[in-house]
């Protein structure tokens, strides 16, 4: 449609931007992190429930272990729901790994210039949300190495005998280092997180405030306990 102007010229219409897809708009990213970190908490609710049978024993530790490599049998293959499970968790890494990273850049380049004043609201997990990300990626990576190929594992490493394994791993002073400082920047991920994906799928509201800040709370407080429990365990004889 077009514009008439004073003189009583008419003119074109401005174009209209460009429609983003889904993806490349900033709710998009939001909510892939949103959703993709969900999924992350499931993982981490499932694996500290795995973790904690090693107090159980050895049997019923490499009973656990066993089982998820035989996941989804008669109708799967030997290890075909582990992997599958990997697959999962790899890509929900990488989407929520890559949409913070764009997200970040976004922000920089909508406020170039740096505040003139400083103002400390958030946090202290807000804060450190990107750092706490870059710890717990790299946790990951020597998580693996260490505990499932066994390329940097301190003992002995025993394929089909996880127990062991874990006990060599927490039988060194580095192994209980890098671990639990892992598992701290998980907790504070976590709290930060989950609230951002409640707010950012339309689950947080004035009256829910209270209540999801607290099951934030309590996720966090009991991920990092329970995960902490198994090297504290080992250090302590508990395990052995």
């Amino acid at each position: 449609m077009a514009l008439a102007t004073k003189s009583g010229r008419t003119t074109a219409p401005p174009p209209a931007p460009p429609r983003r897809g889904f993806w490349a708009s900033t709710i998009g990213k939001k909510t892939v992190m949103a959703v993709s970190g969900l999924l992350m908490l499931a993982y981490l609710v499932a694996h500290v429930a795995g973790n904690l049978k090693v107090f159980f024993g050895p049997e019923e530790f490499n009973g656990y272990a066993h089982w998820l490599r035989v996941m989804g049998a008669p109708v799967l293959h030997h290890q075909w729901g582990l992997w599958i499970a990997r697959i999962v968790l790899l890509a929900a890494v990488v989407l929520h790994a890559v949409s913070a990273y764009q997200l970040s850049r976004r922000d920089i380049r909508a406020r170039p210039v740096a505040y003139a004043h400083r103002r400390r609201r958030a946090s202290y997990a807000t804060r450190t949300m990107r750092w706490g990300g870059i710890i717990v990626g790299l946790f990951i990576v020597w998580h693996v190495l260490d505990l499932t190929t066994g390329t940097v594992h301190a003992g002995g490493f025993e394929d089909g005998k996880p127990y062991q394994n874990v006990i060599d791993t927490f039988s060194t002073w580095y192994g209980n280092v890098i671990y639990i400082v892992a598992m701290l920047a998980v907790g504070l991920h976590v709290r930060h997180g989950f609230w951002s994906a409640a707010q950012t799928l339309g689950v947080g509201s004035a009256r829910r405030e209270r209540a999801l800040k607290f099951l934030a709370d309590a996720l966090a407080v009991t991920l990092t306990a329970g995960f902490i429990a198994v090297p504290v365990g080992v250090m302590t004889g508990v395990v052995n």
